[in-house]
C-alpha cells in the first residue's frame, strides 16, 4: 500500500492560530542497544516554500535517498539542528529524560543560530511529550501520533536526525571495530548480539539495555 506524501496543512493550521515558526520534531534511535538517541528539529514558516520532492519519515527512505534528501532538507527549512544524549546518559537517567535533554540540546542548537524560539510552537511526533519536562520554561507544544508520516516539519526533522546519527555510527566502526556499526548503527541485529558476546560491552553500549553483556573492548 502506497505511503501518502506528507504536507504542510497541520503546519498551515498552526501559523493560523497565530504562531510564526511551526518547530517539527522528531527522535531516532530510541530502539537502538548502543549509540545515542537524537532529536531532530526542523523550523517552517508561512513562506517557507515547497518542501523537496520525496520527503519521508526517515523509516520509510533507503539509506542513499536520506543522504540525499538530508542536505535538501536542511537547506528548505528555516532553520533545522540535531541534539543527542549518549548512552551512558539513557542508562543515567532514562531513555524518556535522555530524549528530553537531547531536544533540549537541539533547541539550544536553534537558538544559537538565530531561531525564535518563543515565536514557535513545537508538533512532536508520537502521543506521549517527552520534550516539556527538560525544559526550564515549557513552549507551546501540540502531539500528533504519526506526525513523521504526515507533517513535512516532522519528516524533515526525521530525516536531519537520522542522517546525522547514522554517520556517527558509521564513524564509529572506524574507532571501534568489530561490532558492524556501519551496518547496523546500533541497532540489536543477530550480528551485533554475537560480536558483544565476543568482544563485551563497550562505552557506546547502553549497559541498562543489555543482559549478561560482558565488559570488554572499547573501554
Amino acid at each position: 500500500m502506497a505511503v501518502a506524501d506528507p504536507t504542510l496543512e497541520v503546519e498551515l493550521a498552526l501559523h493560523g492560530e497565530g504562531h510564526r515558526f511551526v518547530i517539527g520534531c522528531d527522535e531516532v534511535g530510541r530502539g537502538a542497544i548502543a549509540g545515542p538517541v537524537a532529536v531532530g528539529l526542523a523550523v517552517v514558516d508561512l513562506d517557507v516554500g515547497p518542501f523537496p520532492a520525496g520527503l519521508r519519515d526517515s523509516k520509510l527512505l533507503s539509506e542513499k535517498r536520506r543522504e540525499a534528501l538530508a542536505p535538501l532538507t536542511a537547506g528548505w527549512a528555516v532553520h533545522s539542528a540535531v541534539g543527542l544524549a549518549s548512552a551512558a546518559e539513557v542508562d543515567t537517567i532514562g531513555l524518556s529524560a535522555a530524549l528530553g535533554l537531547a531536544g533540549k540540546r537541539a533547541l539550544g542548537l536553534l537558538h544559537a543560530a538565530g531561531a525564535d524560539i518563543r515565536s514557535s510552537i513545537i508538533l512532536l511526533d508520537g502521543a506521549f511529550d517527552w520534550l516539556t519536562p527538560a525544559l526550564q520554561t515549557a513552549l507551546p507544544l501540540r502531539l500528533r501520533v504519526k506526525a513523521d508520516r504526515d507533517c513535512a516539519s516532522v519528516s524533515a526533522a526525521s530525516v536531519v536526525a537520522k542522517v546525522h546519527r547514522d554517520r556517527l555510527m558509521i564513524a564509529a566502526d572506524e574507532a571501534i571495530p568489530g561490532y558492524g556499526w556501519a551496518g547496523n548503527k546500533g541497532y540489536g541485529s543477530a550480528g551485533h548480539f554475537a560480536a558483544i558476546a565476543e568482544l563485551g560491552a563497550t562505552q557506546l553500549h547502553r549497559r541498562t539495555w543489555l543482559k549478561s553483556a560482558p565488559a570488554g573492548a572499547g573501554e
